[in-house]
């Protein structure tokens, strides 16, 4: 789309994040915006879209509803548009099943005017007065640029030589499962995506496996912390004091909310017991299960057909071995730097972990004018907490960039004050003994 006219953005990447932005920006004409996806369709993580899959998170944190309710891009929008919002309703889903969601988003995707796919961008270089942003034969310019690309599948360092039709990541699971039979495989990982490919592996109706090794560094095999408290992390306000944290002090906080973010849900943990109780007391099945808890993979080598892998057990400090003659790798995903960024790689500012140094507006910090942005969304997660990557703040990110470009407050963002005194001195309420209410510092 070669073109002199300047666009106010360039949004790089049709995922879930940009999309909301794109959503929310749908509202303001007077922007003239454009976001470009390599892909010929949204699509998401078609790879790990299992049968009975659900979100982690409520249908309510979807593109828009937190910021925009009033917005045709809801998810409730999307259901009455479909015009199965009672059926629903009635259906009652303990939560929304990850298909429904994902058919949403596709939804929104054909129906904004501001998507273009088939659109792979090369390079992303600067001149005095706007972004270059080049495609494979076209290029057009920006004032701002809004990365919403993803995250990147995390490989342990000893899969780096093994990766291939047998020893895969779980975001290529659902092209690769229907055809392993009479395997033995394992699992590494003690996540959402390890346990949903175990459940799918055992599950009734299908073929399974001889032998399967469910392997995890975690102590156990945990569930997602979903309780109310917790839940608070996932608040603009809480983001809010942790933006004021120094970076050793977010990042360990981080390390410690873990499984606020980032356990299966108890739902999927309890089917896949019963599933094993079921079929090692209550079924005629052979199938050799194995629950690994607390090892941590140190070295896998290759040895004909199949894999050697070698285990610290972190229990009891012992050194085990397994084989397989497939690995399915949960190990979750990681932020890399764009390559398309290479010509603006040295002016951008990263922090000693290799992440973008993020400004309370998801701006990248770089050394070029201050009046034009790189956005960055879902990459900031050591410098607004756990709640970066997940759903739940997706529409309130985007309302905060909108809020940026248009310079002026369009979305009210203002904050209640928060249930919970995060730092030290925050104001709370205290009820008095004549029953007034007064703030303490």
């Amino acid at each position: 789309m070669t073109t002199e006219q300047t666009l106010d953005l360039a949004g790089i990447g049709v995922g879930p994040f940009n999309l909301s932005l794109a959503a929310h920006l749908d509202s303001i004409p007077e922007l003239d915006v454009r976001f470009f996806e390599q892909r010929d369709r949204l699509d998401w993580h078609p790879g790990l879209m299992l049968p009975n899959a659900d979100l982690q998170t409520s249908f309510l944190k979807d593109l828009v509803t937190a910021t925009h309710p009033t917005s045709p891009w809801s998810f409730l929008a999307y259901l009455v548009a479909q015009k199965r919002f009672l059926k629903f309703l009635n259906a009652e889903f303990e939560a929304t099943p990850r298909r429904e969601f994902a058919n949403y988003l596709e939804w929104a995707a054909n129906g904004l005017p501001n998507l273009q796919f088939n659109t792979r961008v090369r390079e992303i270089s600067f001149d005095r007065s706007a972004f270059k942003v080049r495609f494979d034969e076209d290029s057009c310019s920006a004032q701002h640029i809004a990365l919403g690309i993803g995250l990147s599948p995390f490989l342990p360092a000893w899969a780096d030589e093994q990766i291939g039709d047998d020893c895969f990541h779980s975001s290529t699971t659902t092209r690769r499962l229907d055809g392993m039979t009479g395997e033995r495989i394992v699992v590494v990982g003690g996540g959402q995506s390890g346990a949903e490919i175990m459940l799918h592996l055992l599950s009734e109706g299908r073929h399974t496996p001889a032998e399967i090794r469910w392997v995890s560094r975690r102590p156990n095999f945990e569930p997602l912390d979903a309780t109310p408290f917790t839940n608070e992390l996932f608040t603009p306000e809480y983001v809010d004091s942790f933006r004021r944290l120094g970076e050793d002090r977010r990042h360990a906080l981080v390390a410690s909310q873990k499984l606020a973010a980032d356990g299966a849900s108890a739902s999927t943990l309890r089917a896949l017991y019963r599933r094993i109780y079921a079929m090692k007391y209550l079924e005629d099945n052979d199938v050799d299960i194995g629950l690994l808890p607390h090892r941590d993979v140190i070295e896998v080598d290759r040895q004909g057909k199949e894999f050697k892998l070698v285990m610290r057990n972190g229990f009891d400090g012992g050194i085990e071995v397994i084989t397989a003659r497939t690995i399915i790798l949960a190990t979750g995903y990681t932020f890399k730097f764009p390559e398309f960024l290479a010509p603006l790689k040295d002016r951008i500012s990263i922090d000693r972990h290799g992440n973008f140094i993020l400004g309370d507006d998801f701006s990248v910090k770089w050394d070029g004018p201050r009046r034009h942005h790189i956005f960055a969304l879902n990459a900031g997660r050591s410098s607004y907490g756990v709640a970066e990557p997940q759903l739940s703040l997706t529409a309130w990110r985007s309302a905060v960039i909108v809020n940026a470009l248009l310079r002026k407050p369009h979305f009210d963002l203002s904050l209640p004050p928060s249930l919970m005194r995060w730092s030290t001195g925050d104001d709370v309420y205290v009820k008095s003994a004549g029953g007034a209410v007064s703030i303490a510092g």
